[in-house]
């Protein structure tokens, strides 16, 4: 097999026969761009404010609280309502935050500490808490069950490629437009991905028949994940990966007093990751990993984990951006095995629920992440803390291998 029968073989597009998805993909991009950008001009603003690394960690809290807390009730309402109109409702919500940061960024609301952003921040959180679940049930919905793997490498495809170029933009933006048109940029992205969701047709849900307590139906879920090996190890492996071995809610730290480079530099930084997953995605939209799929997802991240590590230690920004990539490449595997897992594994009528579930695991691990990575960098140091992280990466693959032979043995 070569890159070319790969890349243009029919087989591997199929999945854009189908006209909701495409809009559904032309939504998540838009949204992956504008989120990356926020995102970078978020991290930057903050650390030019106070120069503190726990600063940065305190903004993944701030939005990782309220998805966790709305998470179970939002899978809830994803299996029982319209989940087209949740996620656009949704992403209403996360326009009007966007725009604030923007009105903040350009004085037009002058504010004096942190705090309105982190408030700011907050509120966006309990919008992703609702969008997140809504989505990915959505998607399901909008291809054959056979198509799974190939939607969700293409899914893991463009968020990758998305994230490059919104990293990148961000940082340029900053560099030669400033940190409020970057800002007003993602409000304006926001705003046309959720037009795009809008325009995606409603799908019939398949509830099920037996009615239950809204408590029961909160939980079931949870229970749900726990009573599946495959599903609950795979959750769990991600989460620590990212919880503890991430470094990108650090990268402001690393482009300013390890490489020093500018904001520049610091968008392609950011962008490196998703740079080095994107040949890999579009490799797996063809061939998804579907043959010793939990064998690939352990090796994935125990690589991610190695990564980090190296790159942590790394004082110059080439070889930096080299492993950042490298670190996506890995990613890529774990994201797409771990998404073809939820997909197959989870009947329709729970996916919002089994959706809500991963948000807490790993939805919000990467914000979790980035106050776990804040607060360690001022407990132990910025290099230290990293290489810690990475560490219990590589650990907690090898601990999977060792103590579940379920995901280590799946195939589809």
């Amino acid at each position: 097999m070569n890159l070319r029968s790969t890349f243009f073989s029919k087989q591997a597009y199929e999945v854009f026969e189908f006209p909701d998805f495409r809009r559904f993909i032309a939504a998540r991009i838009l949204l992956t761009l504008a989120v990356q950008i926020q995102n970078v001009t978020l991290y930057w603003q903050v650390f030019a404010i106070t120069g503190d690394p726990l600063s940065l960690g305190l903004i993944g809290l701030s939005e990782a609280l309220p998805a966790l807390a709305v998470a179970l009730y939002a899978g809830h309402l994803a299996d029982k309502y319209d989940r087209k109109k949740i996620a656009f409702f949704s992403l209403l919500l996360f326009i009007v935050t966007s725009f604030f940061l923007f009105l903040f960024a350009a004085e037009v609301i002058l504010v004096k500490s942190t705090f309105p952003i982190y408030l700011v921040v907050f509120i966006s959180g309990l919008a992703r808490g609702f969008y997140r679940p809504a989505s990915f049930a959505l998607m399901t919905q909008l291809v054959p069950r056979k198509l799974y793997p190939k939607s969700a490498a293409w899914n893991s495809t463009f968020w990758q490629a998305s994230s490059v170029l919104g990293a990148a933009t961000g940082g340029v933006l900053i560099g030669f437009a400033g940190i409020s048109s970057s800002f007003f940029t993602a409000f304006a992205l926001i705003a046309a991905g959720a037009f795009l969701i809008l325009l995606i047709k409603s799908k019939t849900i398949f509830e099920d028949k037996a009615k239950i307590p809204l408590l029961q139906s909160l939980t079931s879920g949870v229970k749900f994940v726990f009573s599946n090996q495959v599903i609950f190890s795979a959750m769990t492996l991600d989460l620590v990966a990212v919880l503890f071995g991430g470094a990108i809610a650090l990268l402001p730290v690393f482009a300013s007093d390890i490489l020093f480079v500018g904001p520049i530099e610091f968008g392609f930084l950011n962008a490196a990751p998703a740079a080095g997953a994107i040949i890999t995605a579009l490799f797996l939209a063809y061939k998804p990993p579907v043959k010793k799929a939990g064998m690939y997802l352990i090796f994935s991240v125990g690589g991610f984990g190695l990564c980090m590590i190296l790159f942590a230690l790394s004082t110059n920004f080439y070889i930096s951006l080299i492993i950042l990539a490298f670190s996506g490449l890995f990613d890529s595997i774990s994201v797409v095995v771990r998404s073809t897992i939820m997909q197959l594994l989870t009947p329709d009528h729970m996916r919002g629920r089994v959706s809500a579930v991963n948000t807490m695991f790993i939805g919000s691990s990467n914000e979790l992440g980035a106050f776990e990575s804040g607060v360690m960098a001022k407990l132990i140091g910025l290099v230290p803390s990293v290489v810690l992280g990475g560490g219990i990466a590589v650990v907690s693959a090898l601990g999977s291998y060792k103590l579940a032979p379920k995901l280590r043995n799946l195939s589809f």
